[in-house]
């Protein structure tokens, strides 16, 4: 069996996507996207996305801080911890259909994870199209227009974020 270094990346099928961020004679620790650090025997069930060799015990603690920061970028579209507001924590989505079908339930957490995931790719779509050569001036207006439509269809979520400047903004009346 080899031995993963530090800085490899797992996808593990239970805990998704992570790091390893320590290696011992039984274990990886690795730090995961969605279920932070947990300890896996070496032998577990996981795909290897990208192999380090040589790096067990070679690497300091900064390198890998450093590391696991960029790869977590890289990963994921939020770039900033956004807080749900504290009534919802532990609550849940239920949608009922109108129909005899079952109920479909889903932890408020996830469903606002996925609202924060919506709203920092409008965000970049947004940085995107003021930065772009491609499009002219009133190009780039009319498609701004368009993604203030948008925040301001996604208002109603903003009673789950926990603050104010984390909120969806549409148009301004006034």
């Amino acid at each position: 069996m080899k031995v993963l270094g530090i800085g490899s990346r797992i996808d593990h099928p239970e805990y998704g996507k992570g790091v390893v961020t320590n290696v011992s004679s039984r274990h990886y620790w690795v730090t995961f996207l969605e279920n932070g650090l947990e300890t896996i025997d070496l032998d577990s069930e996981f795909e290897v996305i990208e192999g380090v060799e040589d790096e067990v015990d070679t690497v300091s603690f900064f390198d890998v801080e450093r590391s696991l920061v960029k790869i977590l970028e890289k990963w994921s579209d939020t770039h900033e911890k956004v807080a749900l507001a504290d009534k919802w924590k532990g609550g849940k989505l239920i949608l009922e259909p109108g129909d005899a079908l079952a109920n479909k339930e889903m932890p408020i957490e996830t469903f606002f994870h996925k609202i924060v995931m919506v709203r920092d790719r409008i965000r970049v779509m947004e940085q995107k199209i003021n930065s772009s050569k491609n499009l002219d001036d009133q190009e780039k207006v009319d498609l701004q227009q368009y993604i203030t439509r948008i925040y301001g269809s996604l208002t109603s979520f903003n009673v789950l974020f926990k603050n104010k400047s984390d909120q969806f903004v549409g148009e301004r009346k006034g």
